[in-house]
């Protein structure tokens, strides 16, 4: 069993603790040694052997790095932390509304704790990757010497309006913020979501990994039922990896709230894809994050949004809801929402019965683990 993690037990350590482990050479084929250049840290999410996936909009690139993190354990340990952004923020030396948590994932072999951080605001803030290890410990992911690969993203949107001073999870005006909204590591390919400089700017791109084929870019389009049209404007928020009568597909959110699904198999190099609306889950809301899970012989996905809490979605049977095509507020896949999940900021997976949430009460950021509903 592993040590309980709480804010009375957590322990802050400096960033090289990672060095020597670093310096060996790549121990994944297609990975070279060297420093990682992060203009941003955005969405990030965990590949094969503990890689770690980061989108960098403002770079326009995804980043591959080893963590060497990799050694197994049978269970994850309660998380508690009050105040993790006060934390963070001593940690790297400034103060908490000089941090902001743009993503929160878990590594699913060692059950450690990875968040991507802006430390400033603006575009003189700094790139840092931040581990929380089983006992409590968080130190910063060195990346001077790693094993890692880049992918370029072709055609992103212009960065025009706003710099980078709100998190991820908050609307922003500058269009390059949403070069990469979300990522997923499937079945040996990368897929990301965000926008691009197109026609058809909704993009979901695929990218072979470890980087040496060339990636596919598809255009997106969708019927939004609460806003009566098409829209191939719009970028994917989140979205999961999901099988459907053994057929892979990406169930993806947008804002205000479609649920669609889009089958793998069509997202190929220039490609324009029609999403099927399955769902509208109201008005007014921007998803932010969403984790597929199984409970009592049964299928769900948990949706933290920014204005209508957290949703349980029934999943069951995703096939048999027939595409939206027609004005709708809410329809479709039925739902709940979740009592006690409130001010959810980030959600992921910790384990197969506990999810991970990051909660913001007016600037008080905690950390905590949860039973899956």
């Amino acid at each position: 069993m592993r040590k309980v993690i709480s804010s009375t037990s957590f322990r802050l350590v400096a960033a090289a603790c990672l060095t020597a482990a670093f310096a060996f050479s790549a121990s994944i084929p297609g990975l070279t040694s060297g420093k990682v250049q992060l203009k941003s840290a955005g969405p990030i999410a965990f590949g094969p052997d503990g890689v770690l996936f980061v989108g960098d909009s403002s770079a326009a690139a995804i980043v591959a790095i080893d963590t060497r993190d990799n050694k197994a354990v049978q269970s994850a340990a309660p998380i508690d932390i009050k105040g993790i952004n006060e934390k963070v923020a001593a940690l790297l030396g400034t103060s908490k509304d000089q941090i902001l948590i743009n993503d929160v994932k878990v590594n699913p072999i060692s059950k450690n704790v990875y968040l991507s951080v802006s430390r400033g605001k603006g575009p003189d803030a700094v790139a840092v990757l931040l581990r929380l290890d089983g006992a409590g410990k968080m130190s910063e992911v060195s990346l001077d010497n790693v094993d890692h690969a880049s992918a370029s993203i072709p055609n992103p949107p212009a960065a025009k309006g706003e710099a980078s001073t709100r998190p991820t999870y908050v609307t922003n005006s500058n269009p390059r913020l949403d070069t990469v909204t979300e990522i997923a590591y499937v079945n040996g390919n990368v897929v990301v979501a965000g926008l691009s400089n197109e026609e058809f700017s909704s993009n979901l791109r695929t990218i072979p990994f470890p980087f040496k084929a060339e990636m596919a870019s598809s255009s997106v389009e969708i019927y939004h039922g609460s806003h009566g049209r098409f829209e191939t404007q719009a970028p994917v928020r989140t979205f999961v990896p999901y099988t459907i009568q053994n057929k892979q597909y990406i169930v993806a959110a947008y804002t205000c709230t479609p649920l669609v699904t889009i089958p793998m198999s069509d997202l190929k190099a220039g490609a324009k894809v029609k999403g099927s609306t399955i769902a509208e889950l109201g008005a007014g809301n921007r998803p932010i994050d969403m984790i597929a899970y199984k409970k009592d012989n049964h299928e769900y996905i948990l949706m933290a949004n920014s204005a209508r809490g957290v949703m349980k979605v029934t999943t069951d049977h995703l096939e048999q809801y027939k595409p939206i095509t027609a004005p709708s507020d809410i329809a479709g896949t039925p739902y709940q929402t979740v009592a006690g999940l409130t001010g959810v900021v980030r959600l992921t997976s910790l384990d197969d019965s506990n999810a991970l949430i990051l909660t913001d009460s007016n600037g008080a950021m905690d950390l905590r683990s949860v039973p899956l509903p």
